[in-house]
């Protein structure tokens, strides 16, 4: 867990109030006592806060908020190409300034390489480099390729058979056009626009068609479609989940969807989405575009284009012509960014954590409260409470000693159930001035030389949740071992099934090396106030409260405004503001505060807010300025290489905080600290559709959210939304009240009715999950993905589908008892089937269409010509693994449907044994064919087939007649229900093919 800002709700991650401050710069650490103590008390277990001052940084004006801002586009000279030669692959040429250097936001660079290369027939790049590059700034325009790849070449691509093609021109200045053949449509065009190409600031800009649909630019919390007047910043920050501003990580990323009506020629008219007519025929084509730069950037959108800014870097763009989403997604993981790592079977369990888990033996009572409300729960999660002194790899012996871990974990294991820990990015320093507080991995990587250095060759301390800090350089070519063998020390005492990434964007409390010559002070408390302290007592409660529970409401309004009263008399008076504008020097880049002040959503816009400095430097001379959106990035890659040395058979189970393109590889993403609020739960949808986009399909949030206190009615809710999200942990933060689905008798119904769905179709998650894995495709899907020539739907992010075939329409806003949800492809034939009375829905064309959803109900939906393998629900996914299986057959309007399953042993990293499924109706005959070598020797119990019209005659098994007490047909609702097939199947369900006729 983490949190974000203490200006807001708090600072940062996984804090704990009553476990940590009580050490004294001459106690022993973890020496048993835990009462919080601050710099201003006296005795023993004093301990020094580190002053607020500490983590002021300066105020800058970002430059779109900066009415003295210099516009690049209209005083800069832009480029001339010459040299250009041409190839069946592409093209060259050089780029010299059209005129005197501008030197708006730093010194412009007089001459580029501009090339084209044609990949492969539906991908084309783009690159514009310096020409003169030397070891001492190469690391400033060019990304490393062992961190970063380059996307892929097919040696047979050529501009001739590309669905695409790009011309260029030098009037008035270099610009280029890239234009998809088939529609003669411009997906990028700089027409008009000046390229701007300095050492600390590029800008290039492209128009885009009137009410454009883009999708992505992460990380951020808003629409799916994004907005087009908006700024998109792209800058790891540990912030609390603000709206619109950057997050944790940086996906430079878009897709471009445009719909187009075809008249009876074949000729393309490109229309707006939201203003299509539902009796006409609509074709639609996206496209993709990938920006390879890991600088801080920002795309600001306006209503007819966007301008890309970056603070250096190269520009290098790879565009994927689709020309369906599926297409352009599956096309930027297989060729650039790397497919998404296969789960094991366990993580699609429900997962349950809170910041406040004081020791062994409260989780043992939260699994066996789990256990005692018949709630599935597959793994139990610590935040930073385990930790010794919230020092990386170090449990707290006072309160979670590892001989008491060890029978906890035997325990949990045997019962079916894993476990995983937080791990953060920073590593503590000691205190030289105490023996007693040794560091063992603090003093291994010392020795090791494996951490950020100043720019002076001294070690970089920050200061994070232990006090003060040091952080890993991946750089280093020793840091990964280093990084792999505390991993593998630590798991020798506690037997883990995986880690949780956090503060790793990275993160620290304090601007600049704040610890230097402070480390006699450690442990030392953040500069802020934790959740539960004086002064910081959580009141905070969800919209609806008020209604509910008005007594609550009213006494914790009147405790929060007393609360805030306190603290306004106590704190600064002072409210002046001395703003920073940094003028650009020639030839000198100004690492920390440079000229172009991007819309960083830290106080101040200050890169060095609240996160590493960007003048820290790494081993080989690179510094953070230009490789800061990479660091979650690479201990991510470094953690999931952790793991497998750990045990090189099993696939390593990774969530984490901060990412970038590709992450994927090694790991999934929750949502980071949200507030328990109705609007979190509503982005939590498009937040996770984005991510599908960016090749991270284990996704979820803060189940019933983390900041604030959540109800008993946005928990219902919640639990029951989540349940179909990949990633379904619920996580809440200290002191706040307790939110275990347990707790409210409302919330344990809906959590059980909603997670029997999720558990009978754990096959169908983990096929899905796999077909991600090999082919890059998304398991959660926006409507408009799937049905892609209806223009309606453009925008739709309040109902989703998993995969093909289930559609789910959540509640999402307060005392609701009831939602609108479209029917997508009515229109063309599609049925919709209600998974609960497994009818079809009789719904209009492009109509809201009224559904009841009285609370502890979600609406949830099959779509025909779906073929959905399942199992019983059980408390566990071990539990459900071992149980019968049955098919629920959903039929299209010409009663055909289809399905797969996959199926292996649900950990080895490169399974032996393995079992691909595929049925299959046509007519009124179920096929089912299987091949692979993997034995699944539980039988099937149950086919129930949806939307059958007539009563059938017979239903044979194989040839073999059902006998009659089998088989059930309902004629109102129109179902076949095929039952007692476990003695047709002894040996196991797909042993053999069969065919199942009715």
């Amino acid at each position: 867990m983490t949190m974000g800002t203490m200006k807001t709700l708090l600072a940062g991650a996984c804090l704990l109030p009553v476990a940590y401050g009580a050490f004294s710069t001459s106690a022993t650490v973890g020496s048993g006592s835990h009462s919080v103590a601050s710099s201003t008390s006296s005795g023993k277990y004093s301990q020094f806060t580190i002053p607020s001052s500490a983590d002021v940084a300066a105020d800058l004006i970002a430059n779109i908020e900066d009415p003295e801002a210099v516009d690049a586009q209209s005083v800069c000279p832009g480029y001339k190409a010459s040299n250009v030669k041409e190839s069946a692959r592409g093209l060259t040429a050089t780029l010299t300034l059209a005129g005197k250097p501008c030197n708006v936001y730093g010194t412009d660079v007089d001459s580029l390489d501009f090339s084209i290369e044609y990949l492969a027939n539906d991908r084309l790049n783009v690159q514009i480099v310096p020409t003169y590059l030397d070891s001492s700034n190469s690391s400033w325009f060019v990304l490393d390729e062992h961190v970063v790849p380059r996307p892929s070449s097919d040696r047979h691509a050529s501009k001739k058979h590309s669905d695409l093609e790009i011309t260029w021109s030098n009037e008035p200045s270099f610009h280029f056009q890239v234009t998809r053949k088939a529609t003669r449509d411009a997906i990028f065009d700089t027409t008009g626009s000046v390229l701007v190409f300095e050492n600390q600031f590029i800008e290039f800009v492209t128009s885009l068609p009137k009410d454009y649909n883009l999708y992505g630019i992460g990380e951020h919390i808003q629409q799916l479609r994004l907005l087009n007047n908006l700024t998109l910043t792209l800058y790891a920050s540990d912030i609390g989940d603000p709206i619109d501003d950057n997050l944790y990580g940086s996906q430079p990323f878009y897709l471009d969807t445009r719909y187009y009506e075809v008249d009876r020629k074949g000729h393309h008219t490109l229309v707006a989405s939201d203003k299509a007519d539902q009796s006409k025929n609509y074709v639609s084509f996206s496209h993709g575009v990938f920006s390879r730069n890991a600088h801080g950037q920002e795309v600001v959108m306006n209503p007819e284009g966007l301008k890309w800014r970056t603070l250096g870097g190269s520009i290098d763009l790879t565009f994927y012509s689709g020309p369906s989403q599926a297409d352009v997604t599956k096309n930027y993981q297989l060729s650039t960014i790397g497919l998404p790592a296969l789960q094991q079977y366990f993580t699609l369990g429900f997962h349950q954590c809170r910041w406040g888990y004081n020791n062994w033996t409260e989780l043992e009572e939260v699994v066996a409260n789990f256990e005692k409300f018949e709630i599935p729960l597959e793994t139990i999660w610590n935040d930073i409470d385990y930790m010794h002194g919230y020092r990386d790899f170090d449990n707290d012996q006072y309160r979670y000693p590892y001989s008491e871990g060890e029978e906890f974990l035997e325990k949990l294991h045997s019962s079916g159930r894993h476990y995983v820990p937080i791990i953060d990015a920073a590593i503590y320093i000691p205190n030289p001035n105490n023996a007693s507080d040794a560091y063992d991995t603090y003093t291994r990587g010392h020795k090791d030389d494996v951490f950020l250095k100043n720019p002076d060759g001294s070690e970089y301390i920050g200061a994070v949740w232990p006090g003060y800090t040091v952080f890993p350089d991946w750089h280093n070519p020793k840091t990964g071992d280093f990084w792999a063998k505390e991993i593998a020390i630590w798991q020798k005492k506690m037997a883990i099934d995986g880690i949780w990434i956090d503060m790793n964007e990275v993160s620290s409390f304090c601007v600049g090396s704040c610890g230097s010559g402070n480390l006699s002070m450690n442990p030392a408390h953040p500069s802020f106030s934790l959740p539960g302290e004086p002064g910081n007592v959580i009141y905070d409660y969800p919209e609806g409260f008020e209604i509910s529970n008005k007594t609550e409401a009213a006494a914790a309004s009147a405790a929060s405004s007393s609360q805030a009263a306190a603290a306004a008399t106590g704190g600064s008076t002072s409210s002046s503001t001395s703003y920073l504008r940094t003028t650009p020097t020639p030839g000198v880049r100004n690492i920390n505060h440079p000229p172009y002040v991007i819309n960083h959503d830290q106080r101040g816009h200050d890169l060095s807010s609240h996160a590493v400095s960007p003048n820290a430097t790494h081993s080989d001379g690179v510094q953070e300025y230009d490789v800061h959106n990479l660091f979650g990035h690479q201990i991510l890659n470094a953690t999931y290489h952790g793991l497998l040395k750990v045990d090189e058979k099993k696939r390593p189970f990774i969530i984490g905080r901060s990412t970038f393109a590709g992450s994927g590889k090694w790991a999934g993403h929750w949502g980071g600290d949200n507030a328990s609020r109705w609007a979190f739960m509503f982005f939590s949808i498009p937040q996770a559709l984005s991510f599908s986009l960016f090749g991270i399909p284990m996704f979820g949030v803060d189940t019933c959210g983390f900041n604030g206190n959540t109800d008993e009615e946005l928990c219902n809710r919640w639990m029951q939304l989540s349940a179909f999200f990949p990633f379904y942990r619920n996580h809440n933060t200290l002191s706040a009240i307790p939110q275990e689905p347990y707790i409210w008798e409302s919330v344990t119904a809906a959590t059980k009715s909603a997670m029997k769905i999720r558990y009978a179709i754990l096959p169908y998650f983990y096929t899905l999950f796999h077909e991600a894995h090999t082919t890059g495709s998304t398991v959660m899907r926006a409507l408009a993905w799937e049905f892609p020539i209806d223009p309606s739907l453009a925008a739709v992010d309040t109902q989703f589908l998993l995969g093909p075939s289930i559609m789910v329409v959540p509640v999402l806003a307060p005392q609701a008892t009831s939602v609108k949800g479209v029917f997508p492809g009515v229109k063309n034939g599609e049925i919709w089937y209600d998974w609960y009375n497994q009818t079809a829905v009789d719904a209009k064309p492009g109509v809201n269409t009224t559904i009841p959803a009285p609370l502890g109900h979600i609406p949830v939906f099959v779509r025909g010509g779906s073929i959905l393998p399942m199992q019983e629900p059980a408390l566990t996914t071990k539990e459900t693994r071992g149980t019968p299986w049955s098919l629920l057959v959903a039929l299209s309007g010409s009663s055909t449907a289809s399905g797969q399953l996959y199926l292996d042993d649900g950990e080895s990293n490169v399974p032996d044994e393995i079992l691909d499924v595929a049925f299959r109706v046509k007519g009124s005959s179920l096929s089912v064919k299987a091949k692979g070598n993997w034995e699944e020797s539980n039988p099937l119990a149950t086919v129930t087939v949806l939307g059958v019209s007539e009563e059938p005659g017979n239903v044979r098994f194989n040839g073999k007649p059902v006998p009659d007490s089998g088989v059930h047909y309902n004629a109102t609702s129109h179902v076949l229900s095929v039952g007692g097939l476990q003695n047709l199947t002894k040996e196991g369900a797909f042993s053999e093919n069969w065919t199942l006729k009715w």
